[in-house]
Order: C-alpha cells, then sequence, then structure tokens
C-alpha cells in the first residue's frame, strides 16, 4: 500500500473481480499478509482486515490492530492472524486490507484481492470496515503520539452479517 485513495478513485481503486483468486485459505486457519518493502510508515496507525460476499457492498472485519499498524519503523511487514472457523466458504471473496496513517495527510489507503475460503458456515457476522479520511466519511486526525486517536469509530462500527 505505497499510495492513499484519492477521492475520485473506486474503494481500493477497482470495482471489479479479479480473473483468479490470488491465495486458497481455509476458515479458522492461520493467515500471513506480506507487504511489500518501501513506502512510509507514517508513525503506525489503525488497520483493518475484512471480507465482502457481495462484490464489495459490505466487508466484514476478520482482523484489526489500532495504532501500531506497519510499526512506526516500517519493520511490521509481515502479519499473521487466525481466520474465524465460522467464516463463510466463497470461490472469490474479497479480502480488504485498510489503514489509516498516524501521521502526515489525512489519507486513506486500502488494498484488495480476491481469495477462495475452503471449510466456513454461513452467515457470519461480524463489525462493518471502518472507513475514514475519504470522500464524506468521518476524518481521524493525527495521532500527535495518542494511538487512541480514532479508536471509536472502529470501537463503534455497525455490526453486520455476511454470507
Amino acid at each position: 500500500m505505497s499510495s492513499p485513495l484519492g477521492n475520485n478513485q473506486e474503494l481500493c481503486k477497482h470495482n471489479k473481480p479479479w480473473p483468479t483468486p490470488a491465495a486458497t485459505w481455509t476458515a479458522g486457519q492461520q493467515v500471513s499478509v506480506k507487504f511489500a518493502p518501501g513506502g512510509a510508515p507514517h508513525g503506525g496507525g489503525h488497520c483493518q482486515f475484512s471480507f465482502s460476499y457481495d462484490g464489495g457492498k459490505k466487508y466484514v472485519v476478520v482482523h484489526e490492530i489500532m495504532g501500531h499498524c506497519f510499526g512506526a519503523d516500517n519493520n511490521q511487514r509481515d502479519i499473521s492472524f487466525t481466520l474465524p472457523a465460522g467464516l463463510p466458504s466463497a470461490k472469490q471473496a474479497d479480502f480488504l486490507v485498510t489503514w489509516v496513517n498516524a501521521v502526515g495527510n489525512r489519507e486513506f489507503y486500502c488494498w484488495s484481492t480476491n481469495v477462495a475460503i475452503n471449510g466456513g458456515s454461513t452467515p457470519f457476522t461480524g463489525k462493518e470496515v471502518t472507513i475514514a479520511n475519504w470522500r464524506t466519511y468521518p476524518v481521524i486526525p493525527e495521532f500527535r503520539g495518542n494511538f487512541n486517536t480514532g479508536v471509536d469509530h472502529y470501537k463503534n462500527a455497525k455490526t453486520i452479517t455476511v454470507g
């Protein structure tokens, strides 16, 4: 994620499914998301990992890191977490990574790809992805050393059901 989302761009810079899944994951397994070196860590920030089963209309969060995502010194480039065991199976679910930077211009970064998910059930309920610092969504101010800045936007997210 080397550039923020522009106000005239679609969420994650595209609106069509990828031709084939980038990976096949199993509900309940640990996955690792690796980010290429480079880019600016902007002092860390808040990030979420989410899935959509309806072509990007609703995204449900399966993992989040508040405050120190990517690390202040850009050393956190591999992030591992366990997928929920009840995550619905899909031939192509949209996997979304979003990030609000701690320091610098108020920007919203996102990246997505399609993955296949095996072994899950349906439906799955969780928090809706938080979008900030983009278009008419709320603005989370620069953290200025307070890594709890904007956390209420994430804590108070609407609960949604997917699958």
